[in-house]
């Protein structure tokens, strides 16, 4: 009777711990599937952190400036900003979402401004 209610006991005690551990491994789980939910959500919404512009001029603040007049009246659909980064001035095309986006504009663009070159930026 005795090795049969210590069998009961240890039979019990690891139905007990297997339920509990198996608890655990759903919450786990669980978890660990929402992270990854999270994470995917958040890949889509950053993965175009980086974008690409194409510079036009780089140089003295006035020419910039023409640089940028002098584009915005031929290519009045781009987006141009000017830039200071000490001692130069930049005219710059911005925000094309691709590389490729970027490099059929400069295709079009360089047949006015023949130095314009495509750069890649963080945002």
């Amino acid at each position: 009777m005795k090795i049969l209610s210590n069998r009961l006991i240890v039979v019990l005690f690891c139905v007990t711990f297997l339920s509990i551990s198996n608890l655990c491994a759903q919450s786990d789980k669980a978890k660990i599937d929402q992270l990854i939910k999270q994470k995917k959500e958040y890949n889509k919404k950053n993965k175009n952190s980086v974008i690409y512009k194409i510079q036009l001029y780089n140089g003295n603040e006035s020419k910039a400036y023409s640089v940028k007049a002098k584009f915005e009246s031929l290519f009045p659909t781009y987006k141009t900003d000017i830039i200071y980064k000490a001692p130069d001035w930049k005219t710059q095309v911005v925000h094309f979402k691709t590389k490729l986006e970027a490099d059929r504009a400069l295709l079009k663009i360089k047949e006015k401004f023949a130095s314009a070159i495509v750069l890649k930026d963080k945002i």
